[in-house]
């Protein structure tokens, strides 16, 4: 992935073409940028009021749901158009990062160029896909549904227009020209290979959904896109399935009302590093245990695991947890490649740290049990903890602390006092979904509403002029974790169509050695997985496949969920592929280069914790 951005991003440094485009760029940008954080606020406001009348009122909103859902897709495909415009969907660009200068902006326009004639491509099915919508009225608003799908031809137009936009401004003639010939060359190919490549049956399979994903992902391309295009090529041209029920799959693996919970935890893992709440907590921990040797790195361990059930979003937990301990901790003579190593190790271990947005897009797209997932998932982060731990004792066995004064008891107890409403806010949130509060979706809600007031009241840390730009930030994110979600779930749609599905279930459950050997197979195609595809698409594009045969050999699927996040967060944050690694050195602002030797021990800590974690099932499901 791209150094310079947590998401994988490359972000060019220069701008061509008239000044106007540039102004129109920043009009109808700043619009959608509004409009988008308009979204973001709205559905916490609905979802809010929705628990409010439902458990204070005792009157539900019978309408709550159907209007979230319906802000929720425009939410999605607005943030995925932020996305484009900034250049912070999901790519991997270890490759091309390798090659020189001219190579890589080629391959920068080249990407650009895909995305534009996918978004081209797809336009005409959009529009026919929210044509059928509109014969569906909706059951409490009574509403079109065109109302909803319109959000798919909107949003792929705007996102084609930005697509436009950033390969004139961005990327010099030349080649922006060579990447559009060549996207036009490859696209009329695949066209005239048409009749040549029906015949060939499930070998379209590999020539699609391997091959050209691959080449896609590890050209550069956006990984939602790199699906995307595999998927309507392989509908288009060795199928007999019209174009639109390919955007009839994105919209349901996009819209699905769990996944509000997305943009919202986000948006709170944002407001409790703004709010102070965050910084509080890393304080206490830091007067605890910031006399031991490798205290600070305890310290760093234990935040991460805290943050993480709070925020449910990674970049945000080591945002709000690295500027706080980071300059302390080199002081003390940490080099800064071991904190990143240590970051992103942390990274990987509160993965299944409850409300991880992976624990519930899993629990989305295999119908597990989010409140089963939210339980079974704090005992094997604390498993891997201590892996982590043992590390950082033998690290820092000889380190000197002759300088370092020990926080007095009563230092101890008002950083206590003064951390203990942000120490709260994770049973709050556990507490809201285990007595029925509020549902997994709402929750993050509450924890909005908990933060505001601790902030205001509390922390007296609250700036409104934050607020705009976090809740762009919000969306953006968003959108390109909810394009992936989409693009995934037709990939698998097709996947599973073709008959995939049933080839992989037998060959799985035929491994000789049953459960064991079919565990020891996900955890070493996960960590794969996790390092090329990133988490959230492995999952999409695999759960649903995976979890019935799991279950079929007899492993537990709330068990199988932890191991499978764990090793994908174990290939996520691993380098020199995992995206979560680069995430953490732009966080820690260290050059990748550095952590690269400290962070293979805290990996392998991870590997015997994850090993442990699969072969003792009470980890998992020991108190559900």
């Amino acid at each position: 992935m791209d150094h310079n951005s947590p998401h994988g991003g490359t972000v060019a440094d220069h701008t061509n073409g008239p000044r106007w485009l540039g102004c129109v760029d920043q009009l109808v940008g700043g619009a959608i940028e509004k409009i988008a954080a308009a979204l973001v606020a709205a559905e916490v406001v609905i979802l809010f009021a929705g628990v409010v009348s439902r458990y204070l009122l005792h009157k539900p909103l019978t309408w709550s749901d159907e209007l979230a859902s319906t802000l929720f897709l425009w939410l999605a495909m607005f943030g995925s158009v932020i996305a484009v415009r900034q250049n912070t969907h999901m790519r991997m660009t270890a490759l091309v990062s390798m090659m020189s200068a001219r190579k890589a902006q080629f391959f920068d326009a080249l990407a650009l160029a895909v995305t534009l004639a996918f978004f081209l491509l797809v336009g005409y099915s959009a529009v026919e896909y929210a044509y059928e919508e509109s014969f569906i009225t909706t059951s409490a608003l009574e509403i079109s549904g065109s109302w909803r799908a319109t959000a798919f031809p909107v949003g792929i137009a705007l996102m084609a227009l930005f697509s436009c936009f950033r390969l004139w401004r961005q990327t010099d003639l030349a080649h922006a020209v060579l990447a559009l010939a060549t996207t036009v060359i490859l696209v009329a190919l695949f066209w005239k290979l048409g009749p040549v490549l029906k015949p060939l049956g499930n070998l379209n399979l590999v020539i699609f959904f391997v091959l050209i994903v691959l080449t896609s992902v590890l050209a550069g391309v956006p990984i939602g896109i790199s699906f995307a295009i595999a998927t309507f090529g392989y509908l288009a041209l060795t199928t007999r399935v019209p174009t639109m029920v390919m955007v009839g799959r994105m919209d349901e693996g996009m819209s699905h009302l769990i996944l509000l919970a997305v943009p919202l935890f986000v948006f709170l893992g944002l407001l409790i590093e703004m709010t102070g709440m965050a910084k509080a907590m890393v304080q206490f921990l830091a007067s605890l245990l910031g006399h031991v040797r490798g205290g600070l790195s305890y310290v760093l361990i234990g935040a991460m695991y805290l943050v993480s059930g709070i925020s449910g979003s990674k970049a945000a937990d080591m945002a709000a947890v690295a500027p706080a301990l980071f300059p302390e901790m080199q002081k003390r003579g940490a080099k800064p490649g071991d904190l990143v190593a240590l970051l992103a190790a942390t990274g990987a271990q509160t993965e299944t740290i409850p409300p991880s947005i992976v624990l519930i897009t899993i629990g989305s797209v295999t119908g597990v049990s989010i409140a089963a997932l939210f339980t079974g998932g704090m005992v094997p982060g604390l498993v891997l903890a201590v892996g982590l731990c043992v590390v950082v004792a033998y690290r820092y066995r000889n380190e000197d602390l002759s300088h370092v004064v020990r926080a007095s008891s009563s230092v101890v107890w008002r950083s206590f006092l003064i951390a203990l409403p942000a120490l709260a806010l994770p049973f709050v949130i556990r507490a809201a979904v285990v007595e029925g509060v509020a549902t997994a979706t709402e929750v993050s809600t509450i924890g909005i509403a908990y933060s505001v007031l601790a902030g205001l009241l509390i922390y007296r840390q609250f700036d409104p002029k934050r607020l705009m730009p976090m809740l762009v930030e919000t969306a953006s994110l968003s959108g390109a974790i909810l394009f992936i979600i989409g693009a995934a779930s037709a990939m698998a749609w097709g996947l599973t169509q073709s008959g995939f599905s049933r080839t992989l279930a037998q060959a799985m459950t035929s491994l000789p050695g049953g459960a064991t050997s079919f565990m020891i197979v996900s955890i070493i195609a996960f960590i794969v997985l996790g390092s090329v595809l990133e988490g959230i698409p492995a999952i999409v594009l695999f759960g649903p496949l995976l979890f019935p045969i799991a279950k079929a050999v007899g492993i537990h699927e709330v068990h199988y969920a932890m191991v499978v996040i764990l090793a994908m967060g174990l290939g996520l944050f691993s380098p020199p592929f995992g995206v979560g690694y680069y995430a953490a050195c732009a966080i820690g602002r260290v050059h990748p280069d550095e952590g690269m030797r400290p962070i293979w021990t805290y990996m392998l800590a991870l590997l015997i914790g994850l090993i442990v974690v699969a072969a003792v099932p009470w980890f998992s499901i020991g108190f559900l």
